[in-house]
């Protein structure tokens, strides 16, 4: 039995493959591969370093904007605080404001009525004076008689001159 069978294509297969892989090996194909994958590994373990950076950047900006959420929410609460605070002091002044305004006008409203009952008295005072006059001067009138009246004018005529001195 021969061992080479120049003949069977299988043989030929094997010298080309084997051809092959020498020149593939003589041009350097394996270090180039493997400086290739080196290199791709290289680049994967630099995504991977930046991606590890960027999360750690992530949960750093996280964490901070969740204490400012925490410290929007304080000041939130320290604006509705204080115009709870405002509100209520508003109303207590409006109160005062309003509870003085009405004490003002009570008063005033006193006043007017004691104007209105110091007029009618006043009022009351001159009708009876009024009416004394005249029942005065009916009582006179029907008392008094011509002679009578007579020497109370010649009385007071004389008297006069003392009293305009």
């Amino acid at each position: 039995m021969e061992m080479f069978h120049f003949d069977n294509p299988e043989f030929w297969i094997l010298v080309g493959f084997v051809l092959v892989m020498a020149l593939l090996w003589w041009k350097g194909v394996p270090g180039m591969v493997g400086k290739m994958l080196d290199q791709r590994a290289t680049g994967i373990a630099a995504e991977l370093a930046e991606a590890r950076r960027l999360r750690e950047e992530a949960a750093a900006l996280l964490t901070e904007y969740k204490k400012r959420a925490a410290g929007a929410e304080t000041e939130a609460q320290g604006i509705v605080t204080e115009a709870r605070a405002e509100a209520a002091r508003f109303a207590e002044e409006s109160r005062a404001t309003l509870t003085a305004q009405i004490a003002r006008r009570a008063q005033a409203a006193q006043d007017k009525i004691a104007q209105a009952e110091a007029a009618a008295m006043a009022e009351i005072r001159a009708l009876a004076a009024d009416a004394a006059v005249n029942a005065a001067q009916k009582l006179i009138a029907a008392r008094l008689d011509e002679q009578r009246a007579g020497a109370l004018i010649a009385d007071s005529i004389k008297h006069v001159g003392d009293k305009l001195n």
